[in-house]
């Protein structure tokens, strides 16, 4: 499933990591975040953020600025640009969704099922 779910941010030119990065920014709504608590937030806990946040911010999706109070944090930001390509993704996400889960198996379908209960439980 992440190999499908990968080649379909392809056509974005996104990574993975790179679109959890842009949805964690949007979901702080126009706040600033560090390093620190986007490495915190990220599913995959072995990806270098900071390499990340770089290649976001050579394509303009994010901001990077230092602090002004603590010269050795930096503020991260999405841009105008990062939020109209969420928004694009968003209109499809829902269809792509639903393709996925139509092609899993009943098993697959059990599995997944028994795995969610577990994760509400805690």
């Amino acid at each position: 499933m992440t190999e499908t779910y990968s080649e379909h941010l392809k056509q974005y030119a996104l990574s993975i990591q790179q679109y959890q990065v842009l949805r964690s920014l949007r979901d702080l709504n126009g706040e600033s975040t560090d390093l620190l608590t986007l490495s915190a937030q990220m599913v995959s806990k072995n990806s270098n953020t900071t390499r990340l946040v770089e290649k976001l911010r050579l394509k303009k999706l994010i901001t990077r600025i230092q602090n002004e109070d603590n010269r050795r944090k930096v503020d991260i930001n999405i841009t105008e640009k990062g939020l109209n390509l969420l928004a694009e993704i968003d209109a499809i996400q829902n269809q792509f969704e639903e393709e996925v889960v139509n092609n899993l198996s009943e098993s697959e379908i059990k599995t997944l099922n028994t795995l969610l209960k577990k994760i509400r439980s805690k």
